[in-house]
């Protein structure tokens, strides 16, 4: 196997060049580009500071293989199909391990991160700890940044001659700069030039199918890819899994797009993860995720040649959950696992699924009590198998089995007060509160905010005693009882955002707002109640106002036993 070797600078010029070796793509099997900002600078910040990046792994072939460019110019929310690149017989390089490092690359030094470019403060570069950032690296609107930030890209393709660089840097900087800054300047240019001009910048390994075509097949590609990337946390089991569905499916990648598209255009956020997993159960091989059962014959021709029948069933369940339920938008599910069971019997048995009932009392139930939480392979298995025996389902059924895996269904009232602000649950919760809220408004940071009624800021001003020094510099309220559900409403982004609520506190918030708005947010009428003062009477007379409008939900115990007043 070769191992060559080439600076940065050369590396990021092979990508989606055809002239240099025939140019580096994308595999099909290649997951999307998943780095952040944050991520990308600290790659560039690693370089700078000689840091090892790891070897390239890269197949050498001329396969008529789906692949893709790289993205110069990113953007959330790119297709992936948009950069596909037609299938030829002619000489390429696809990029098995690395993509990320060289995504990063490619953005910082040919193209932008929505819309903004990469800068370099070339001023920075003190001595730090490892884990901590020396070179300071930041994506900006060019027309916006100002020295000490000079664009990378300038540098690294600009002059040859590192002291000719560093003396335009010097000539440009638009203000009067120190001897001591000046020799700064030099200095962070000659690192520049070293670790991005050096041959001994990047090497790769080549798996070569062109001098030597029966060496790596196709599939043998594919099983160096999984190897390659199984290690760490690089890729998820689902990535692995898709990569080999996709590698003798050519439009895997497409359909998976278009399904999750779909799904997710009123403000859910289903996965790859979530897809094939439920392949797995529709086809009756198991809620676990094993990469041997995508080898497995007849399986992954299966998913593609049912893949229609599996994308309806999926997609009807969850206008279902929209149009039927409570459940208006991702936050309000806390694991999308609860669904499969459901997508089991719309799939299988279609007849019976239009007269299904109870299934908002067993989504509302098993969501609230944490039924499919930690890992629920197991119960999967178990209710697909007994949903498979009934032929259509059953809520007493349905939640004996969550019972004999040793699961509550109960929502005892302990459980219930810990949603609070920033819970897995309370959104559920407050979907089924509030059933008048746009959930899917036309711009994602219009959607309805959780809000505390007694502000944070105006609770930590409160002190009390503090029997070490005996002045009263203690907090009293601590981030649990700020928190508390009790203390916790929903707000429409126009009534949380500029000139809104904000930090307002409920004596002022609430005078005058209408009994309708009081009595939507459960609201105690009695005014004292509003005032700083009172935040603990006012948090246990609201409780008592949540308990009896949610009261059918909360367990009762009584002779030793707990009882659900719903749903079992």
């Amino acid at each position: 196997m070769k191992t060559p070797k080439h600076s940065l600078r050369k590396i990021v010029s092979f990508l989606n060049n055809p002239d240099e070796e025939g140019g580096f793509w994308l595999p099909n099997i290649q997951r999307p580009f998943v780095w952040s900002e944050d991520q990308i600078c600290r790659l560039f910040d690693s370089i700078l500071r000689e840091y090892p990046i790891s070897t390239l792994l890269i197949w050498k072939t001329r396969a008529e293989v789906r692949h893709r460019k790289f993205i110069d110019n990113y953007r959330n929310g790119l297709r992936l199909s948009d950069f596909y690149v037609p299938e030829n017989g002619r000489k390429k390089c696809l990029v098995l391990d690395g993509q990320q490092r060289l995504q990063s690359l490619f953005i910082g030094l040919c193209g932008s991160y929505e819309g903004r470019e990469l800068f370099l403060d070339i001023l920075s570069g003190e001595v730090s700890a490892p884990d901590d950032v020396k070179f300071r690296f930041a994506f900006f609107d060019s027309a916006q940044a100002t020295f000490p930030w000079i664009k990378f890209k300038d540098l690294v393709f600009g002059p040859t001659n590192p002291f000719t660089a560093a003396k335009n840097l010097i000539d440009h900087a638009g203000l009067a700069l120190s001897e001591e800054q000046k020799e700064k300047i030099s200095q962070h240019v000659g690192v520049v030039f070293k670790t991005f001009h050096s041959d001994d910048g990047i090497s790769y390994q080549e798996l070569d199918s062109i001098e030597n075509t029966e060496l790596y097949t196709e599939d043998d590609v594919v099983e160096v890819f999984i190897r390659a990337n199984s290690g760490g946390t690089r890729l998820g089991k689902s990535d692995l899994l898709f990569s080999l569905l996709s590698a003798s499916w050519d439009v895997a990648d497409k359909k998976m797009e278009d399904l999750l598209g779909s799904l997710n255009r009123h403000e859910f956020a289903f996965d790859r993860d979530f897809v094939l997993k439920t392949c797995l159960v529709l086809l009756s091989q198991g809620a676990r995720y094993e990469v041997q059962k995508f080898r497995k014959e007849g399986v992954r021709e299966d998913i593609e040649t049912k893949w229609d029948d599996i994308a309806r069933a999926i997609m009807d369940v969850l206008d279902f959950v929209r149009g039927k339920t409570f459940i208006q938008c991702d936050k309000a599910l806390p694991t999308y696992l609860v669904l499969i069971p459901l997508v089991y019997v719309r799939y299988h048995f279609h007849d019976a699924w239009k007269k299904a009932i109870d299934l908002d009392s067993y989504l509302l139930r098993c969501s609230l009590a944490g039924a499919f939480s930690g890992q629920p392979d197991n119960l999967l298995d178990a209710l697909v198998k007994k949903l498979s025996e009934l032929k259509e389902f059953n809520l007493d059924e349905a939640f004996g089995i969550i019972r004999n895996q040793g699961r509550s269904l109960e929502l005892t009232d302990d459980r219930f007060w810990q949603m609070g602000y920033g819970s897995k649950t309370i959104h559920l919760l407050f979907n089924l509160w509030y059933r008048q809220f746009n959930y899917t408004p036309a711009y994602d940071n219009n959607l309805p905010q959780v809000d505390h009624i007694f502000p944070q800021s105006e609770l930590k001003k409160v002190k009390t005693d503090n029997p070490k020094t005996g002045r009263k510099d203690l907090m009293k309220y601590r981030e649990a009882e700020r928190n508390h559900l009790a203390n916790c409403m929903l707000l429409s982004r126009e009534e949380n955002g500029a000139g809104g609520k904000s930090d307002t506190l409920p004596e002022t918030w609430f005078s005058g707002k209408p009994e309708s708005y009081l009595d939507m947010h459960l609201i105690p009428r009695d005014k004292d109640l509003w005032k700083i003062d009172r935040f603990e009477d006012f948090i246990e007379e609201r409780k008592r106002l949540i308990r009896e409008k949610f009261s059918y939900l909360l367990t009762q115990k009584g002779g030793g036993n707990e009882v659900a007043q719903t749903g079992q």
